[in-house]
C-alpha cells in the first residue's frame, strides 16, 4: 500500500467515523425530545386528573347552595366526566379547555354570593382548582415548548432526511379549540 492510498483511506474512514458520530447524536437527539414530549404529556395528565379528582368536591360543597345553578353544576360535572386520558391530543385538548371555561363560569357564580364564598370549604377547593388551572397551563406551555422543539429539529436540513428515513412525524401542539378566548358567559 502507498502513502497516498494509505492516506486516503485514512481520510475516508475519518468522514464515515464523523458520519456516523453525526448519525448517532442526531438520533439521540431526537429520541431525547420524544422522550420529553411523553413526559410533559403524562405531566399534563397528572394535572388534569388532579383537577379531576377535586371537581367533584367543589361540586359538592357548593351544590345545596347554588340549586338555582344547575346548569352551571352539571356542565362542570359532564365534562369532568367526559374524559378520556387515552384519548388523542387534540381531543384531550379539547375537553380540557372546555371544563376550564366551565370551571370559570363556576368561579364566576360562586362570585357573585357572598354565602358560597364566605363557606371556607369552598374557599380552600376554589383556591386549590385554581392552582391547578395555573400549574395545568404552565404545563401545556412546556409541553408545546417540547413538541416545538421536536418539530423544529426534525424539519431542519439535515436531519429532515433522517426523519424521512425513520418515519419522524411532527407532533401535535396542545391548542385551545376555537373560541377559547372568548370570556364564559355567565348568567
Amino acid at each position: 500500500m502507498t502513502p497516498l492510498s494509505a492516506a486516503a483511506l485514512f481520510a475516508v474512514a475519518v468522514v464515515a467515523l464523523i458520519g456516523l458520530f453525526w448519525l448517532l447524536a442526531t438520533y439521540n437527539a431526537v429520541i431525547a425530545l420524544q422522550l420529553r414530549i411523553d413526559k410533559a404529556w403524562a405531566n399534563i395528565e397528572v394535572a388534569l386528573m388532579q383537577r379531576h379528582d377535586q371537581l367533584p368536591r367543589l361540586v359538592d360543597a357548593v351544590r345545596g347552595l347554588m340549586e338555582f345553578e344547575r346548569s352551571t353544576l352539571e356542565r362542570v360535572t359532564e365534562l369532568r366526566a367526559s374524559f378520556r386520558p387515552e384519548a388523542p391530543v387534540p381531543e384531550q385538548a379539547a375537553t380540557s379547555e372546555a371544563t376550564t371555561d366551565a370551571v370559570r363560569q363556576l368561579f364566576a357564580v360562586v362570585e357573585r354570593y357572598p354565602e358560597l364564598r364566605s363557606q371556607g370549604n369552598v374557599l380552600d377547593l376554589q383556591n386549590e382548582i385554581e392552582r391547578l388551572e395555573t400549574l395545568i397551563a404552565d404545563r401545556r406551555e412546556l409541553y408545546n415548548d417540547q413538541v416545538y422543539r421536536y418539530n423544529a429539529r426534525i424539519a431542519q436540513v439535515p436531519t429532515a432526511w433522517l426523519a424521512q428515513l425513520l418515519g419522524w412525524r411532527p407532533s401535535e401542539f396542545f391548542e385551545a379549540g376555537p373560541g377559547a378566548a372568548a370570556v364564559p358567559p355567565v348568567s
